[in-house]
């Protein structure tokens, strides 16, 4: 009985830490995971670096994305691609649009 009363908080703290730490980590693992492998022609990411651009082309025998950034086509290991940019993360605040403001000195030429 001993033993068991000593293992308990053991056996607690490590299912703790894999509810809270392991767990998360494997699930955001498979996440970007799912991520790179949903990769197509034509995406815009941006790279582990903050680099931009589109993807050009995929390379599956070397694991390898050729991307185009303004005219310039560079080649990274899949892994390096960050995120995906969506149109949600493009508009990121609503936009105003700049109008044109009359004086008062434009308005009365009209009499």
């Amino acid at each position: 009985m001993d033993l068991i009363g000593a293992m308990l908080p053991f056996i607690v703290i490590m299912g703790l830490m894999y509810v809270l730490m392991i767990r998360p980590q494997q699930k955001k693992a498979k996440e970007t995971q799912n991520m790179l492998n949903s990769l197509k022609k034509g995406d815009s990411i941006v790279t582990i670096g903050g680099l931009h651009g589109v993807v050009d082309e995929i390379i599956e025998p070397d694991n390898t994305v050729v991307i185009d950034c303004e005219g310039i086509y560079l080649t990274f290991e899949r892994r390096a691609v960050a995120r995906i940019v969506t149109i949600a993360d493009t508009v990121s605040a609503p936009q105003v649009e700049e109008l044109g403001t009359n004086t008062p000195d434009d308005s009365a030429d009209d009499e």
